[in-house]
């Protein structure tokens, strides 16, 4: 069971997050992941970017608030003849972190391998504090740092496991612990080079954690907590209507994810599509509302089951002026360069008579691509083989979702369609041979009014109740 910030984001949801392990755990052994609580992990980014710009006083004010704000939660959680110990435990990691901060103070940069061992600081405090709560309920628990556990490579800030190495030290070190009748409560979001150097797992990590360890533990299954029923038709901010999808494939809740929807992480699947580990997107809020399942193959209606978008985007175009270098050559030589930077391309399209291509990047990674790039065709630039790239901000992504969509005809033209009537100009579109997304490109005014009208179109709320 993974718990996100939001479900571990007070004393309260760390109480609800405890009491449903405990009553999971009567019926089957349990372990939970957690992530930090609500805003901390984005608090101690925001230390480690004031001291490095060297603003000792916003530093200071920041490691107060996340003294004050773990001392006050831990006061509200336990009786108070458990609270010292629990205390002296807070105060011991906030100084490992505050160590860290300092040294970025006087080196004046944050190096990415320092970056990894202090934002992991948040989970650390979360695990802890869950179990404590549960020992003082008589659920007998441990904290269990993920920097222990799960082996990754040495690719700071964005860590892929090493899955071979992990479950030797999860069931050489985790497992006795399930054995004996103990609730693990991990850490999410982080783990250790093979030679113990810290790092974490990038976005989505806490529930990357929690499926590395479901693989390798050989789960049943995997439940995900979080502050929405499941996953949904849509956006219910842009939808009103959406409505929660009894289940989809794994293939479905990672093109979603890819695109924008508020579910699983593309790479948290990978590890258990092999052993067809089922997971639960569950909210810990409303713990009455069944929540979606996801799994290999359904049995729903065929055609599209939910359309997402990205606001935050940036479309990148470049255009060949010399027949002597090919669409392909330039294609692969940028794809190399976003590759080799770790930025994600979310959509490619491209136009073999004009020899130009353009493809979408998420705004925060824009800086970064623009700066492989330039680099990349420094010498085509300069000397005019390739005009100058063109970036446009100005617009937004949806993605129409569906394994059902496959050899059903028409269905593109319905979207287009809807997008249409809407007088939205359509910039760019992709789909793949799997026929399983259709990924289109607009002008970011329009993005709300397409999905409202591409989700009506298709009456995907209609469909997902019909399917209950």
């Amino acid at each position: 069971m993974k718990f996100g910030g939001t479900s571990m984001g007070s004393a309260e949801r760390i109480r609800v997050a405890a009491g449903i392990c405990a009553a999971e755990r009567r019926k089957r052994p349990v372990v939970a992941v957690v992530s930090a609580m609500s805003k901390i992990t984005d608090l101690l980014l925001d230390t480690l970017r004031r001291a490095e710009t060297g603003d000792q006083a916003g530093m200071d004010s920041n490691l107060s608030r996340l003294q004050e704000r773990h001392v006050e939660t831990c006061r509200e959680l336990l009786p108070p003849e458990k609270q010292e110990a629990v205390l002296a435990g807070i105060h011991s990691l906030i100084s490992d972190f505050q160590r860290i901060a300092n040294g970025v103070l006087m080196l004046g940069e944050r190096p990415p391998r320092s970056v990894d061992e202090a934002v992991a600081i948040g989970e650390r405090l979360s695990a802890m504090l869950m179990a404590s709560y549960l020992e003082s309920t008589g659920v007998r628990s441990v904290a269990v740092s993920g920097a222990d556990i799960i082996v990754t490579d040495a690719v700071f800030g964005n860590a892929s496991p090493l899955m071979g190495p992990t479950r030797e030290k999860a069931r050489r070190d985790l497992l006795p612990w399930i054995e004996g009748g103990v609730l693990a409560v991990v850490t999410g979001f982080n783990g250790s080079a093979a030679d113990g150097r810290p790092t974490t797992l990038g976005r989505g990590g806490s529930d990357f954690s929690a499926s590395i360890l479901a693989a390798v533990l050989d789960a049943s299954e995997l439940w995900i907590w979080t502050d929405v029923d499941g996953i949904l038709t849509a956006d219910p901010r842009l939808v009103p209507d959406a409505a929660v999808l009894g289940e989809v494939t794994y293939s479905e809740a990672a093109e979603l994810a890819y695109n924008g929807a508020k579910v699983l992480h593309p790479r948290t699947l990978a590890p258990l599509i092999e052993k067809q580990i089922p997971v639960w997107s569950k909210n810990s809020f409303a713990l009455d509302k069944p929540g979606t399942r996801i799994v290999s193959k359904t049995d729903s209606p065929g055609g599209p089951r939910a359309v997402t978008s990205m606001a935050s985007v940036a479309l990148i175009s470049i255009e060949s002026e010399s027949s002597a270098l090919s669409t392909n050559q330039l294609l692969a030589r940028a794809m190399d360069a976003m590759a080799r930077t770790s930025v994600e391309v979310l959509v490619l399209t491209n136009s073999s008579y004009r020899q130009n291509f353009c493809f979408l990047v998420r705004k925060d990674e824009l800086p970064v691509a623009l700066s492989a790039l330039e680099s990349e065709l420094s010498l085509e630039l300069a000397h005019g083989y390739v005009r100058p790239i063109e970036v446009d901000q100005n617009v937004g992504l949806l993605a129409i979702v569906g394994e059902g969509m496959r050899g059903t005809p028409g269905i593109a033209g319905r979207v287009f369609t809807a997008i249409s009537r809407e007088h939205i100009n359509i910039i760019a579109i992709a789909q793949g041979s799997s026929e399983l997304t259709i990924a289109v490109v607009v002008h970011r005014d329009g993005l709300e009014k397409a999905v409202r009208a591409v989700h009506a179109e298709c009456r995907m709320a209609e469909r997902a109740h019909r399917a209950e």
